[in-house]
């Protein structure tokens, strides 16, 4: 009788250890997959390169921008020398006497000046270099602008009307400073501008005051350089940037000057409509290392206008001393300069 129940046992304890070992293959088999999913998870694919933003070159639209406008209003500073109310009385009639002017014939006159133009304040000369800044707060930019402009000049005066034609040519250099949030990302470059000017005007003399009205047509193209910043974090490179502009300019000047103590005290003030006729634009493509984008530059709007206003001194028949005020009111841009000069002729 106990012989036979060891077999019994044998063969329960056999079915156990089956049934034991079927329960760790079913547990094992899971936690591999579960280990081998882990060990695939440590290893994410490599993130995208980072892309550019528009804002990066926020500066170099500014400057570009800054160089067309300076442009603009050194040619119209030319055209008022020509066609200027007292300016054109001091040629026809510089005794102050009142002679008339009906009998004289065409007087033709050229001349050659080469002057800097600053958008704060700065003395004019014959030459003289002027450097603007331009401050970009909420993107953490800055940037100067180094600009020396040459211009050319030339009127004819018939009775009344005057004719004159204004060149200007301009180089400099733009330096600018982006701040990264991890250091500095500088960047330098060139800037050009030409532009040409044609104006009309004819002279209302009422005793010592004057109305000038006034028709020109304005061209003007500038363009700033690539670059490549260096430093800071994800510093950008750019390509070069092209700005044309032809405009339509219609107004009139009012003035008014005395004669005290052989001085002569002129004020002055003017106004132009201004259509923007034609405006071109060019694109900047902004690169960082592999990705690229492309950024529009600023336009003017089409409809706008030009004021200003002058202070003028004249010591003796070669020194003169002049203040003026010049300001430009097209959306979204809009910029005011003042000028202290002296003029010595001889």
């Amino acid at each position: 009788m106990c012989c036979s129940s060891r077999p019994s046992r044998a063969r329960k304890t056999g079915i156990f250890r089956s049934l034991a070992k079927l329960v760790f293959l079913l547990l094992a088999v899971p936690a591999a997959s579960t280990l081998a999913q882990a060990q695939i998870a440590v290893a994410p694919p490599p993130p995208p390169p980072p892309l550019p933003v528009p804002t990066d070159i926020n500066s170099d639209v500014s400057s570009g921008a800054a160089v067309a406008d300076l442009g603009s209003s050194f040619l119209e500073r030319l055209g008022n020398q020509a066609t200027g109310g007292f300016n054109r009385n001091s040629r026809t009639n510089p005794g102050g006497g009142g002679a008339s002017e009906a009998a004289q014939g065409p007087q033709f006159r050229a001349w050659g000046e080469a002057y800097g133009i600053s958008a704060t304040t700065g003395p004019l000369g014959f030459y003289d270099q002027s450097r603007t800044a331009i401050d970009v707060p909420l993107a953490f930019q800055s940037a100067s602008l180094d600009l020396t402009q040459l211009g050319f000049n030339a009127s004819v005066d018939k009775g009344p009307w005057t004719w004159a034609v204004a060149l200007v040519h301009g180089f400099g250099t733009v330096n600018s400073n982006r701040d990264t949030g991890h250091g500095f990302a500088t960047a330098g470059y060139n800037a050009l501008v030409d532009g040409a000017l044609t104006e009309l005007s004819y002279y209302w003399n009422i005793d010592q005051s004057r109305i000038v009205p006034k028709a020109a047509f304005e061209y003007v193209r500038s363009s700033t350089g690539s670059f490549q910043e260096v430093g800071g974090f994800g510093p950008v490179m750019a390509s070069g940037a092209t700005v044309e502009r032809s405009r339509m300019l219609i107004g009139a000047e009012v003035g008014h000057y005395w004669i005290l103590d052989r001085k002569i005290l002129d004020l002055s003030a003017y106004g132009k409509f201004v259509d923007n006729v034609a405006q071109n634009l060019g694109s900047i493509v902004v690169s960082l290392g592999p990705q690229s984008i492309a950024v529009q530059g600023i336009g003017e709007s089409q409809y706008g206008a030009d004021a200003g206003a002058s202070a003028s001194l004249t010591l003796t028949n070669t020194v003169r001393l002049y203040l003026n005020y010049d300001g430009k009111f097209q959306s979204p841009l809009q910029s005011h300069q003042g000028t202290v000069g002296v003029e010595v002729k001889w």
